[in-house]
């Protein structure tokens, strides 16, 4: 595995009139990190980045990005934006970290924890988007940063439906802001930690590697067919009508 060289940082979020709901507190957690460390990570502008305008950090090691687009149809946009992102720095895909950081009903408003980038995404419809739009492979550098929200008294769909989308109060943003800038900068020190560790483990010679035993064809006994054409055109075209189906949803 090549060394990492720079982080990509996504947060999930909503635009618009949701945009400081607890559902978007992943933005908030940028800003908070950018705030903080400000003399290396420079304020957020508006740039390009998967052919829509994105409130962007671009420091030395790391590039923060607040996802413009609506939570449920995240997906498609931040495949588009990373492979833009890997042709523009000249990097493979193993010498960028990508790390995406979202709201997690499980955890304490502010606490901020590491997961594995393929974990469930339990039913948070931002993460179920990027985990459809954007195939993981083992080697890949990536990971997901959740930041607790906490969550309401009752568990039923439309009390945490009300939830995720009220407005942050003034307490509670106070909180995120005090905890997140720092929880995320161990969180990436951790991440860095353990894809340094990976990238200096060398890989097995041919002779370490164990040879699959090759099954001998069976002679054939019925009268050969031609299998049917797969139809990929479903695949081809579901970035597209994500992005535009009238079911773009702020959940």
């Amino acid at each position: 595995m090549a060394t990492v060289r720079r982080l990509l940082i996504v947060s999930l979020g909503n635009p618009g009139e949701y945009r400081d709901t607890f559902h978007s507190v992943g933005h908030l957690a940028l800003q908070s990190f950018q705030r903080t460390f400000a003399s290396e990570q420079p304020a957020f502008t508006s740039e390009r980045h998967g052919k829509k305008s994105v409130l962007t950090s671009a420091g030395p090691k790391y590039t923060l990005l607040q996802s413009p687009t609506l939570m449920n149809v995240s997906g498609p946009w931040l495949a588009k934006a990373y492979k833009e992102y890997l042709v523009e720095q000249g990097l493979s895909p193993e010498e960028v970290g990508l790390v995406l950081v979202h709201d997690d009903l499980e955890e304490e408003l502010g606490v901020v924890k590491v997961l594995q980038w393929s974990k469930s995404h339990r039913g948070h419809n931002g993460v179920k988007s990027v985990l459809a739009s954007l195939r993981h492979e083992p080697q890949s550098p990536w990971a997901r940063v959740a930041v607790g929200i906490g969550r309401p008294g009752e568990r039923d769909r439309s009390t945490v439906s009300d939830f995720v989308l009220s407005k942050m109060p003034r307490h509670a943003r106070s909180i995120v802001d005090e905890k997140s800038s720092h929880g995320l900068f161990s969180a990436l020190e951790t991440l860095e930690k353990k894809w340094e560790a990976m990238s200096s483990t060398p890989a097995p010679t041919p002779s370490q590697t164990p040879r699959k035993k090759q099954a001998r064809p069976r002679k054939q006994t019925t009268t050969p067919h031609t299998e049917a054409p797969t139809d990929t055109s479903a695949e081809t075209s579901a970035e597209t009508s994500a992005e535009t189906s009238t079911g773009a949803s702020a959940l």
